[in-house]
């Protein structure tokens, strides 16, 4: 039996958007469920290839589902930086744990909590 949460990205999927803006849809699930839900969404992104817009504030979810995060400024609401997730596909535990992974992680991290303050 899959969660809420699958059947609600199932239906998503399946009006066959162009793009898909999913806004912290994983963020109220224990973190069990959270990453095998991750895991389905990779699955089903690598056979549908659409385009995903991914909300989250965890860093290591972005970091492990993107191609690329963008990372926004606090204030005023705007394009901070955008880094390149060049991990390999399929994403596993394997990649999740590597040293690539904790380095794309760190500046990810970085860009976020350490932003100059606004002008």
């Amino acid at each position: 039996m899959g969660s809420p949460t699958s059947g609600a990205i199932a239906r998503a999927y399946a009006v066959g958007p162009q793009v898909l803006l999913m806004d912290e849809p994983f963020g109220a699930l224990d973190a069990l469920t959270r990453v095998q839900l991750q895991d389905q969404l990779l699955d089903t992104w690598s056979r549908e290839r659409r385009t995903v817009m991914f909300i989250t504030h965890d860093v290591d979810e972005a970091v492990y589902l993107a191609n690329r995060v963008v990372v926004m400024a606090a204030r005023p609401g705007r394009v901070h930086r955008i880094i390149n997730v060049d991990l390999p596909y399929p994403r596993t535990e394997e990649v999740r744990l590597s040293p690539e992974f904790s380095r794309i992680r760190n500046e990810v991290w970085h860009s976020v909590y350490h932003q100059a303050p606004a002008a």
